[in-house]
């Protein structure tokens, strides 16, 4: 029998669809990151967060397809920040403990996210 994908390890769409509903608010309700939320409407915040749905799901092995843009394009003229940065792994972290992921799926998904920090980070 194959090995689970982390996909499926982490409790597949309707798991990983919850985790993102609740970082998404976390993050729009943090006054560090709320000025990336600003002026996005109803249905643009509703594609945010299908996209990063599939995003993720894609990249844990999962059966979504990610359409989105790079995540350089996505995030070029935004001026994030590390200290941005640092306040979003804390609420993944946050976010984590809330679900209970297991601490070697909390390591495997944040070494998927950290892959991406140059691409997102542009003032460190």
């Amino acid at each position: 029998m194959a090995a689970k994908t982390l996909y499926e390890r982490l409790g597949t769409y309707n798991n990983i669809s919850a985790v993102v509903d609740t970082l998404m608010r976390r993050m729009s309700e943090d006054a560090r990151l709320s000025k990336y939320f600003t002026g996005h409407g109803e249905n643009s915040r509703r594609r945010l967060r299908q996209l990063q749905v599939d995003m993720i799901c894609e990249a844990t092995g999962g059966p979504c397809f990610y359409t989105g843009r790079d995540m350089k394009t996505t995030h070029k003229g935004l001026g994030i920040t590390g200290e941005d940065w640092q306040a979003m792994i804390t609420h993944i972290y946050g976010v984590f403990d809330l679900f209970k992921v297991p601490e070697t799926e909390q390591k495997e998904v944040m070494a998927i996210v950290n892959n991406l920090k140059g691409d997102i980070v542009e003032k460190p």
